[in-house]
Parts: C-alpha cells; structure tokens; sequence
C-alpha cells in the first residue's frame, strides 16, 4: 500500500522515489515483519497462556521433552501477521506473484489453525482428521498450481535441472503435478521438522533468504541470461514476501529459541511449509528446494522409511522417527541436535546457490 502512496508523493517529494527500488522495500519488509513480531510476540505468549493453549508432549518420546508440556503454541499466527504486515505496506499488490504467495500462506495457515484449534483448544489428539487435511491441503495447492499454468508465461512452465544449463524441458500439463508435490510435500516437510527448539524456524529463514536472492536474479534479465535460468517477469517483487518471512522467523525465533517460551504449532509450520515449496514453484528452482530444504528432506525419509519397514518387516531402523528424535534418545542433549542440524542446513543454502553458477 506504502508502493502506490509512495508514487503519488513522488511528484511532490522526490525523496519518496527510493520506496521504487526494489533493494529498498525488501530491507524495510524484513525490518518491519521482525519489529512487528518481535512487538507481537509477548502479547500473544501471554494470551496463549492465559487461555491455556499449551503444548502436547507424546508420552513415548524423549523424557527430555515432557517439561515442555503446556508450553504455548499456536506461535505460528505471530510470524504470519509478521508476513502480512510487511508485505502490505510495502509490496505490490497488483503483482500476481505476490497475490500467490499470500494466498498460499493464508490458506495453508488456516488449515493448520483449524488442526492446532482442534488439538490444544478442543483436546481432540487426532486434531483436523488426516484425510480431511490433506484434502484442504491439496484443494489449495492445486487452485495455485492451476492458476499458474493458466498464467503461463514462455519459461514458466520449464523445468530447471541443476548443474545443466541447456536442460529446460517444457513440463506442460506435468507442471501442475509438479507444483502440487511441491507445495503440498514442502508443507509436510516442514511441519514433521518442527519438534525442537528452533529446529524448524532457522532452515525456513535460510531458505526462504536464499529464494529471495533466486526471485532477484529471476526478474532481472540481464542477470536471468547471464546465469541460464528462466527471465520470469515481475517475479522480482516476490523478494519483498521472501524477506519478510525471513523477519517475521527471525522474530519468532526470539522467543522460540532453547528453551522455547513458544511454539510455532501447525499454523505455521504447514504455512512455512507451503509458503517455500510456492517460492520454488514461482521461481521454476523446485530441484533446488530440494537441496537447499535438504534437512526437511531427511526429516521426511526418516519418517517414510521407519514406517514402511516396521510395516514390511516390523522393525524400526531409527529409534525414533523424525529423525531428530533418533540423535536425542542417543544422548545427544537437545541443543547440539539443533545446533548441528543448522549447520547443515547452512552448508546446503550455500550448495544450492553454487549450483546457480555451476552449469
């Protein structure tokens, strides 16, 4: 809203002039969602206490976590209003791209609001019944894929190999399959990664700042040809939502990190979620979510594979799955487990942003 106030003024002041610059609004997004946070943050701990929306521990996890119980969730409604905040003062709204990502955001976080409502408020420990939310969860993820297909524009529809810099193959109708899988699956990801302090929150700030850099080179042709990725149009405006995600977390993160006074819960966890894999989608880089969200992989396999062999032969390969739970019942205390993963995560940012210049 600031963009367009900001362009009326231009004629009067030519000082407003620097809203235009695209360098600008980011840094002001990410400074805006991080302070509105970090405003919000005591206020909603202290309301989600006093209705007592408090955390449920399984009983047959780590012992270490059974001092967590009652400990607030829902937190994920702070960095959301965090998102929302900043990119409606300083984003532009007629940019479809941006128009996605809110979508995406909102819709994934109401399903998770709806499953953590049900689990904390109700005391219902099955929350929003599975098919029921994978059903919502997919309903939203293929009213995005199918508009974008719809809104095709000449590279929108390819598929970008890493390492590969004449490998583009035009997906056609399989790009709305993939942008589906994309969205829904990161949405989990990121949702089975959320189980320790902090744990979840750093990777998502890290990749969604590594998309921002993506959603820059992108929009820029001279940059997009210089590095044989798509020249996609307008989706440099999307930095503005990448970097306030990355300041509303930033601001989560204060109170989430060890020993958390909050929890992000389901909404946000499967917004996060979802908002990533849409950034990837965006961007035609779904391969380098992939790397770049490696650690929301592994969560996912852990949990994919001790399933699928307790089930085919009624043995377990981890302790616990996900797989974070598997290093704490070795004795790992829960900050080395969550210290060690960010490293990783950092280390596989960096990977999958060398592979934009390695072809």
């Amino acid at each position: 809203m600031l963009v367009w106030l900001a362009e009326y003024l231009t004629q009067y002041f030519s000082a407003f002039n620097v809203v235009s610059y695209l360098t600008f609004r980011a840094i002001i997004s990410l400074l805006t969602a991080l302070s509105f946070s970090l405003w919000l943050g005591p206020k909603l701990i202290r309301h989600l206490q006093r209705k007592q929306i408090g955390q449920v521990v399984r009983n047959d996890g780590p012992e270490s976590h059974f001092s967590k119980r009652g400990t607030p969730t829902m937190g994920g409604i702070m960095i959301l209003a965090g998102i929302f905040v900043a990119t409606l003062l300083w984003g532009d709204l007629t940019n479809h791209y941006v128009l996605v990502m809110l979508f995406v955001l909102g819709a994934f976080g109401l399903i998770g609001y709806v499953d953590d409502y049900r689990k904390v408020i109700r005391k219902d420990p099955k929350g929003l019944i599975a098919r029921w939310k994978y059903f919502w969860q997919s309903a939203a993820a293929l009213v995005v894929a199918i508009y974008l297909y719809w809104q095709g524009q000449p590279d929108g529809h390819v598929l970008v190999v890493p390492f590969f810099k004449d490998v583009m193959p035009q997906l056609g109708l399989l790009f709305i399959a993939l942008a589906y899988f994309t969205i829904v699956g990161s949405s989990n990801a990121v949702n089975l990664t959320d189980g320790l302090d902090g744990l979840a929150i750093v990777p998502t700030v890290l990749v969604a700042a590594a998309f921002a850099l993506v959603a820059y080179l992108s929009g820029n042709v001279n940059f997009a040809q210089y590095l044989h990725i798509p020249y996609l149009p307008g989706v440099g405006e999307m930095v503005v939502v990448c970097t306030a995600m990355v300041g509303a977390g930033l601001g989560f993160l204060w109170f989430n990190t060890y020993p958390a006074q909050v929890f992000m819960g389901d909404v946000g966890s499967l917004a996060l979620g979802a908002g990533l894999g849409a950034m990837a989608v965006l961007t035609r880089q779904e391969f380098l979510l992939v790397i770049m969200g490696g650690i929301f992989v592994i969560e996912t396999l852990s949990v994919i594979l001790q399933v699928g062999s307790y089930k085919l032969r009624k043995k377990r390969i981890f302790r616990m799955a996900p797989i974070h739970h598997h290093f704490e019942l070795k004795g790992w205390p829960e900050p080395r487990v969550i210290v060690r993963f960010w490293i990783i995560s950092i280390c596989l940012v960096l990977l999958g942003l060398a592979t934009l210049k390695v072809r």
